[in-house]
């Protein structure tokens, strides 16, 4: 996430490095449960972390905390990626480094649950 987020933060584009991180968690979450370019968003998060049939899904983790995970990313996508492609956003430097501090922990995630 750093190398996509980095050179937009410097510059002050705060928006562009929050849709940066999480359009990278986007990617890796498509890449590691094997789904197409048409799969993405909200649907592809839920898809990727369903309850039951999610491939990234943690299955030794009670159904509840299941989704949660599966609520967490779609909520993130959801709320931190798609009002940054669809419009200007103003954050502040603050608002935006603590994004990308949850769009790295989701994609810790993402390498865990892809290696298992």
């Amino acid at each position: 996430i750093a190398a996509s987020v980095w050179s937009p933060f410097i510059r002050g584009e705060y928006d562009t490095s929050v849709f940066n991180a999480f359009k990278q968690v986007e990617v890796a979450v498509r890449d590691a449960g094997g789904y197409e370019d048409q799969d993405y968003g909200t649907d592809l998060a839920r898809k990727a972390f369903h309850v039951d049939q999610g491939p990234l899904t943690d299955s030794a983790r009670i159904p509840a905390e299941r989704q949660a995970l599966s609520d967490l990313f779609a909520g993130s996508i959801g709320l931190y990626k798609n009002p940054h492609s669809h419009r200007n956003v103003p954050l502040t430097a603050e608002e935006a480094a603590e994004m990308i501090v949850l769009a790295s922990h989701l994609m810790n995630i993402v390498e865990a649950r892809s290696s298992t």
